[in-house]
């Protein structure tokens, strides 16, 4: 584990915001790096900077350790949720053909592109699409599927000398290491005039102060927790005009919603599951949005 400084501002003066829910010291443990991971409620030691506000886990995971362990993640449960996500990635990436310059080309790169749905999704909208994600397993579900995702991050040699139209961050800012230096790279990728999406949670979202301790994104797989304020003077500062923000949630199948409730109480889970099988309504898509989830648009300038 490794002490870091907070990435808005670059100071290291905090203060305790949630102590530790887990023992830093007995390694980090693939599992809790799956998407779908239902650990809510276990974290590292959460703190926030005394001095722009930005909440962080500290002491994190070294970056090598953390980078060998998402190459590591296999995640089928994910796999049986494909149609909800296909749906959650329709709605936004209608969100970036509102806003996109028809003037410019329609290349997109997907970070964190896991088995690549929004790949698909975008290159069925005739983007022309691709993906760059570390988990190995992830990488051989999508080319199973034909898509091109690349192995790797955004430092891959792959993208070196590139640029895209368009880049798209889901649920990804909150797991790297350097918020910054991620976005200071997908400036560099992006094309004059491009886009990035960036999707993440907030940790002033009223839901997030109602819940406090208990908010179900305070995980062990997320290093960062983003205001939308917060967010959006990073991407200020690193270069971007931001063009659009607000709260987007997703859908998910009443199966899969109904497991989730096993982390707070499995009994209660467990019956709803059985119901819900039982009516045959567990692949039914119900759209969810508590507020504390939300999309940040921002354009490199020309």
């Amino acid at each position: 584990m490794v002490y870091v400084n907070c990435v808005i501002c670059g100071r290291d003066d905090w203060r305790l915001r949630f102590p530790a829910t887990v023992v830093n010291g007995e390694g980090l443990d693939v599992d809790v790096l799956r998407c779908t991971c239902a650990g809510y409620g276990e974290h590292l030691q959460i703190v926030q900077c005394l001095h722009c506000g930005h909440t962080y886990a500290n002491p994190v995971w070294d970056v090598e350790e953390l980078v060998q362990t998402y190459e590591a993640v296999e995640d089928a449960t994910y796999l049986r949720e494909r149609a909800a996500r296909r749906r959650t990635f329709q709605s936004r990436l209608e969100l970036l053909e509102r806003h996109h310059d028809p003037a410019l080309g329609r290349t997109l790169l997907d970070v964190g592109a896991y088995t690549g749905v929004f790949v698909e999704v975008a290159r069925t909208a005739e983007w022309d699409a691709m993906g760059v994600e570390p988990s190995h397993w992830a990488i051989q579900v999508a080319r199973d599927a034909r898509l091109p995702v690349i192995q790797g991050t955004l430092l891959s040699p792959e993208l070196v000398g590139r640029q895209f139209d368009a880049i798209t961050m889901w649920d990804v800012i909150e797991h790297v290491s350097n918020p910054r230096e991620e976005l200071q790279r997908s400036y560099n990728l992006l094309a004059p005039g491009g886009l990035l999406l960036v999707h993440t949670m907030d940790i002033d979202s009223l839901t997030a102060k109602i819940m406090g301790s208990s908010w179900p994104w305070l995980m062990d797989m997320h290093l960062h927790y983003f205001s939308r304020q917060r967010l959006i003077w990073l991407l200020r500062d690193c270069g971007y005009e931001v063009v659009w923000h607000g709260t987007q949630g997703r859908f998910l199948s009443l199966g899969y919603l109904s497991s989730r409730l096993s982390a707070f109480n499995d009994g209660f889970a467990q019956r709803l599951g059985t119901l819900l099988r039982r009516l045959k309504l567990e692949t039914v898509l119900m759209p969810v949005n508590f507020g504390d989830l939300f999309t940040v648009l921002a354009r490199r300038p020309r």
